[in-house]
């Protein structure tokens, strides 16, 4: 147990690590092989609901328990058939350009809204985005 906490506690420094590093001054140049918006959503949104099956203790199984956070991660990536180097490139470039990777954000927790949505029945608004506008 202890060491599957550390496993997602290096995760989550690794995205912020990414996300820091990402928001430096300098320009982050375009990957070659860059994710497209659209999937970077989906996969998002995917990484959002395999995060939240693996921290979910009413629903173990022996899967979950034989599993590490970091098999489920792989588990999207051979889903959107990507590598991991693809989707660090791809991430960085998106978390350099805070408005941007905020929508996109904001997009993949509608999606896993309506999921929600149509899964319990129940009706909620879309999140609309509201960004401040730049200071002059």
């Amino acid at each position: 147990m202890r060491d599957m906490r550390v496993k997602i506690k290096s995760i989550l420094l690794l995205f912020l690590s990414l996300a820091f590093f990402a928001c430096d001054k300098s320009q982050v140049q375009k990957p070659e092989m860059l994710i497209h918006e659209d999937q970077m959503i989906d996969m998002l949104a995917d990484i959002h609901l395999a995060e939240a099956a693996f921290n979910n203790r009413r629903y173990r199984d022996t899967l979950v328990e034989n599993s590490s956070s970091v098999d489920f991660y792989y588990s999207i990536l051979e889903k959107y058939q990507v590598q991991d180097s693809v989707f660090e490139k791809s991430f960085v470039f998106y978390a350099s350009q805070p408005r941007k990777f905020e929508k996109m954000y904001r997009q993949a927790m509608n999606k896993l809204n309506e999921m929600e949505q149509e899964y319990s029945g129940r009706k909620t608004e879309p999140q609309e985005l509201e960004l401040q506008k730049k200071r002059k």
